[in-house]
């Protein structure tokens, strides 16, 4: 038995006996003291039932089974839970989730507006605040959290709450798309939604199978040089700003210049090109992650490629073969949206190969299935009308 718990059940003992107020003093002085807390979760509640799991950091412990008050903590985490059709389960949010954003490149958030109606628990990227959570009315249940490593402490927060913290590994869609898998297999447990969990699963699958597919009998001799600028990572960047892995170029055998052929899907994440290395390369086609557009009006990718002579300078910029494409990262990596890419890449890439695809219809049947909702339209006007369309760079 934990101190806690100890000095809980001589609380509760303490109220039985004839001392009972000399006791119940003595004991929240002892309380105060060591630094501990009452346990207020589902898991002190009479009749509770719990299921024992293995969270990311390697814990095994005993959490409610089938909650309906949660919290997600860090960067993703609520995208996640969203997948899962449990988004209503929410009681609180972090700082972000209250952000008014012009163009919100995250369609699980566009699709849950009530999201910046819920009181807050902290700030972004796991910055957690115990008073806050321990304030909120309805307590939660369970805390899930994603990249711990960055943000609050997740065994402190366990024990300054008293509620049970599960800790994810948020995943990719490449080296690390069976971590992504077994974090919706673990949610889908905790909550009761495995065959949501395990229905999201063979949607990225038979997405990710058809889309390489589709693309595996190109010849190499036929696969155009291609880039992605303006890639978000902790945040906007410019046209600098590319991935080397990027999962839409992996899915589709592209020749993504920025990548090293001998490091197959252990790319690195994102990098910062020198104008001069791109100038080199020369892609044939340029793709633009439209969330460069939150950079600003003087610092976004967009006003780079129309003004800065040595992008203009480029083959795909000056032949006007730049296309933009929805956000990959906000708040981590918006797994709907690099599908969606994929498609409309895979048009301009393979149009032969792609010529039953209408990249619009398909970002929405992807949205729907994923957060509830067809969002492109929505996506495009935020994104002023520039997703999945030739950018025109005259200004």
């Amino acid at each position: 038995m934990t101190r806690a718990a100890a000095t809980w059940w001589s609380f509760r003992a303490a109220r039985r006996s004839s001392g009972a107020l000399v006791a119940l003093v003595l004991v929240l002085v002892l309380s105060v003291a060591a630094g501990l807390s009452f346990p207020r979760t589902a898991l002190a509640e009479e009749g509770t039932k719990t299921v024992s799991i293995r969270d990311a950091l390697g814990r095994e412990q005993a959490v409610p089974l089938h909650p309906e008050r949660v919290l997600c903590s860090g960067s993703g985490c609520l995208r996640l839970l969203v997948y899962l059709g449990a988004q209503d389960r929410v009681v609180a949010v972090d700082s972000i989730e209250h952000r008014t954003r012009v163009a919100d490149a995250r369609p699980y958030a566009v699709a849950n507006p009530q999201f910046r109606d819920l009181p807050l628990f902290g700030e972004f990227r796991g910055q957690d605040n115990p008073e806050l959570v321990a304030g909120l009315d309805p307590q939660p249940q369970l805390i899930f959290k994603t990249y711990s490593e960055s943000g609050y402490d997740a065994v402190q927060l366990q024990e300054k709450t008293g509620i049970p913290v599960v800790v994810l590994d948020y995943g990719d869609l490449g080296r690390n798309r069976g971590a992504f898998y077994e974090t919706l297999r673990l949610m889908g447990t905790v909550l009761g939604v495995e065959e949501r969990a395990e229905a999201v699963i063979r949607f990225f699958e038979e997405a990710i199978a058809d889309l390489i597919r589709r693309a595996g009998e190109v010849p190499e001799a036929e696969r155009r040089s291609c880039y992605v600028g303006g890639i978000g990572s902790r945040g906007t960047h410019g046209f600098q700003s590319t991935e080397p892995g990027y999962p839409p170029f992996l899915f589709l055998s592209a020749r993504n210049v920025a990548a090293d052929p001998a490091k197959g899907d252990k790319q690195l994440r994102q990098a910062d090109i020198a104008k001069e290395q791109l100038l080199l390369w020369d892609p044939e086609l340029v793709f633009l992650d439209l969330g460069t557009l939150g950079s600003g009006k003087e610092a976004n990718g967009l006003i780079e490629l129309r003004t800065d002579p040595v992008y203009r300078s480029l083959s795909a910029v000056s032949g006007g073969n730049v296309h933009g494409v929805l956000p990959y990262n906000s708040y981590t990596t918006n797994y709907g949206s690099v599908l969606a890419d994929a498609y409309f890449i895979g048009t301009v890439l393979y149009p032969d190969r792609f010529s039953d695809v209408r990249p619009e219809a398909k970002a929405d049947e992807i949205y729907t299935f994923l957060v509830g909702k067809p969002l492109f339209a929505q996506l495009d006007e935020a994104f002023e009308g520039l997703v999945f369309k030739k950018i025109p760079l005259e200004e």
